[in-house]
């Protein structure tokens, strides 16, 4: 018995370790070409920043490639177990399906711990980290933010186009300040300019030459017939705080970044909508590691039934399966702010469904 339990748990451990790195893989990649792409083609970004960037990222998608890599290597493991005929002999010599599922068991539980670990303490504070990154990078690299027929608005109350830059220096400039409304109130117009670092006073210097500006009406900045020419200058400097960067994205509302804390004293506000969402999230990161108990559950006797051994046909069927799962979590995240249909509650139902319906099939295959 030892020897198939040490056959069983190596391929299980084997096609859990490729799956979860070709699904990680793919969703760390989707996440740098869709927030780092403009940066990296169009910005001299370190390469440390986007190593940083990777290890942030890799914790919340491990949340998700855990359970998802759990189901597709048990899809593998046991479709070619049944392909092969090894579980029919297995029977034949009165090895029963649940005797071979204990080292899936153990996997599963092992895996359901480390998805807890992440859920509750690792992803969070990735999160927070890759919030504050556009800060650590400004503060490291300033020059990194600007790039070549670029509008740059990470500057809060401002926007910022810059047609062509060679290393600090910067051409055919345009700086929007914006009201409180997002309109333009004050534009400037420099054809050359300069940027220089100012760390200790958290703040960049714009070195603007041969400089105009335009002041528009504040009650009605869209009323061009109302601008009113300023002064033109041969040299000025715009000094842009990084501080208000920081602050800009301090304030982004980003839960899941929260730690168990911060949501746990969230549940104390006087707003309905405010605590059902902390709730949902509290209630979503404890139900989410107990998905690999459900998929392993459900996995064995589809695995089984499939009856196939190629790699493809597991993919394919981990794909539906896990979608049909994430489907329910995305709805209840979607509805987290109506305390009336107890979206914490709605989280743990595709646990409960698949856990039922897994162990409703597992009797079934261990009987036959």
């Amino acid at each position: 018995m030892k020897l198939i339990d040490r056959f069983v748990s190596r391929e299980l451990i084997v096609n859990l370790l490729f799956a979860i790195f070709v699904l990680s893989l793919v969703l760390v990649v989707g996440n740098i070409f869709r927030k780092l792409l403009p940066l990296l083609v169009n910005h001299d970004v370190p390469v440390e920043y986007l190593v940083s960037f990777i290890a942030y990222v890799l914790p919340f998608s491990l949340i998700f490639t855990i359970p998802w890599g759990l189901l597709t290597a048990i899809l593998l493991v046991f479709g070619r177990l049944s392909a092969d005929n090894e579980l029919v002999a297995l029977r034949s010599n009165g090895v029963s399906v649940p005797r071979v599922c204990v080292s899936l068991a153990l996997v599963a539980l092992a895996c359901t711990a480390i998805s807890l670990w992440l859920n509750v303490q690792v992803a969070p504070a990735a999160q927070e980290k890759l919030r504050s990154s556009l800060y650590d990078l400004a503060t490291r690299n300033p020059m990194a933010l600007f790039g070549s027929d670029q509008v740059i608005d990470e500057f809060p109350g401002r926007k910022i186009y810059v047609g062509k830059k060679d290393g600090n220096k910067l051409e055919n400039i345009t700086v929007f300040e914006m009201n409180e409304q997002s309109l333009p109130v004050r534009v400037t117009l420099a054809r050359t300019g300069m940027l220089e670092a100012d760390l200790p006073n958290k703040r960049i210097l714009m070195r603007l030459y041969d400089a105009r500006y335009q002041q528009r009406d504040e009650k009605n900045p869209l009323d061009l017939r109302k601008i009113r020419d300023g002064i033109s200058m041969a040299e000025g400097t715009l000094p842009i705080s990084l501080d208000e960067l920081y602050e800009k994205e301090k304030k982004r509302p980003s839960r899941s970044a929260l730690s168990i804390t911060q949501l746990v004293d969230q549940l104390k506000s006087a707003n309905k909508r405010e605590r059902s969402a902390s709730r949902t999230e509290l209630n979503k990161r404890f139900s989410f590691p107990f998905s690999c108990v459900a998929f392993a559950l459900v996995g064995v006797p589809l695995g089984v039934t499939a009856h196939r051994r190629e790699t493809t046909i597991g993919f394919l069927l981990s794909l539906v399966i896990a979608i049909s799962y994430f489907l329910f979590v995305i709805i209840a995240d979607t509805l987290r702010n109506n305390p009336k249909v107890h979206p914490e509650l709605l989280v743990w139902f595709p646990n409960v469904l698949f856990i039922v319906l897994g162990a409703v099939l597992f009797v079934r295959l261990s009987k036959r």
